[in-house]
């Protein structure tokens, strides 16, 4: 045994050493999760999972860890927060001619920030409890996150499937470690739903991808259209989108709690290369080569290059009216990717100025 007195003093010491981390919290997290295992795999027969195949396979490796790392006899939550100091959101949803990007997206990939912090906690562990076998996770394999984070008492999950919390709202990622010590869960009860009869997230989504409160219908979300989805974007949908070019963060920007989210000051989190304002001409604009060095180690690598430009081009469609949006376009109009061309063309026959307008005068 290392230096902790006693198990009792583990969930005030497991803080401690979580926030000496980089994490703002950290908990045991109790592992019934077999009623969050029935309603994920009522979402999947659905269909609402979209083309994420990997969400369908092995439902119960999600609901049992040990089934993912043998030996785990327990899983301790974390929570890191993200939000960054960066140019107001609604401002720039609000101008048609900027790309949203959504805010965790803006700095560094949080994935390999995650697990380093992470696996300092699970040493410290093996330094004042015992040493241990253990795995650490960052959303890299099947894992109830949000449940999990709720059973650890971090917080509930709300109307727009995001796990809240009562101090903190829900800009922060969520990170697991999963070790053989049996630790205790000091008795800890999930967080109370605090959502109430609040419906300001199904109500703002663009898109209205949520099919009922605390149902999320993927195919819908402009995260995923944006993020994990290949291919085509539904044409009825594209107009939704706005200038949102890399996820949404709509449904966190109305909710009440958030207003006690604090900012992470961490120069890993604020916005590179000016993202977080940019024009969606100037991003149009980038070569493949500009793509790769300028996204070098951010989460907006997950888009890729293509995708990223089929993106841009729906939101150039959705621009105001005007001869730099359509000159920017014209000039992808033969772009390699039939995907970009394609969306290229959409967004062209959007761009065709009204009859008798300054725009088609050539006035603007």
């Amino acid at each position: 045994m290392g230096s902790l007195s006693s198990l009792a003093d583990l969930p005030a010491q497991l803080r401690a050493w979580a926030r000496e981390c980089g994490f703002a919290d950290a908990a045991v997290a109790p592992l019934q999760l077999d009623a969050d295992r029935v309603l994920l795999e009522r979402w999947l027969a659905k269909g609402h999972h979209g083309g994420m195949e990997y969400m369908a396979r092995d439902p119960a490796m999600r609901a049992e860890p040990a089934r993912l790392r043998p030996g785990t006899l327990t899983v301790i939550s974390a929570r890191l927060e993200y939000q960054p100091e960066a140019n107001d959101a609604a401002a720039v949803l609000a101008d048609g001619e900027r790309a949203y990007i959504s805010r965790y997206a803006l700095g560094r990939d949080y994935h390999k920030l995650m697990r380093a912090r992470l696996k300092r906690l699970a040493e410290r562990i093996a330094q004042e409890i015992a040493p241990h076998g253990y795995r650490v996770l960052a959303d890299s394999a099947p894992v109830l996150e949000k449940a999990l984070a709720r059973n650890a008492g971090l917080g509930w999950i709300g109307k727009n499937t995001l796990l809240l919390n009562r101090q903190a709202g829900s800009w922060f990622f969520l990170g697991e470690i999963y070790t053989d010590l049996d630790l205790p869960d000091a008795g800890t009860e999930p967080a109370p739903n605090l959502c109430g009869s609040c419906r300001a997230c199904l109500d703002v989504c663009p898109t209205q991808a949520f099919v009922a409160p605390y149902r999320l219908d993927a195919r819908r979300c402009i995260s995923y259209l944006t993020i994990e989805h290949h291919g085509s974007i539904p044409e009825d949908l594209r107009p939704l989108m706005g200038n949102r070019v890399f996820g949404c963060d709509d449904c966190q920007l109305v909710c009440p709690w958030n207003r006690y989210a604090r900012l992470n000051t961490d120069p890993a989190f604020a916005p590179r290369h000016g993202l977080d304002a940019a024009k969606l001409t100037e991003l149009f604009a980038w070569t493949e080569q500009d793509w790769l060095q300028r996204t070098e180690g951010m989460a907006l690598r997950r888009a890729g290059y293509a995708r990223f430009l089929r993106n841009l081009a729906v939101a150039l469609g959705n621009a105001p009216r005007s001869a730099r949006t359509r000159t920017a376009l014209a000039a992808r109009e033969h772009d390699g990717d039939e995907m970009v061309r394609e969306h290229v063309r959409w967004a062209l026959r959007r761009q065709d100025p009204e009859p008798g307008s300054n725009d088609q005068l050539g006035l603007t």
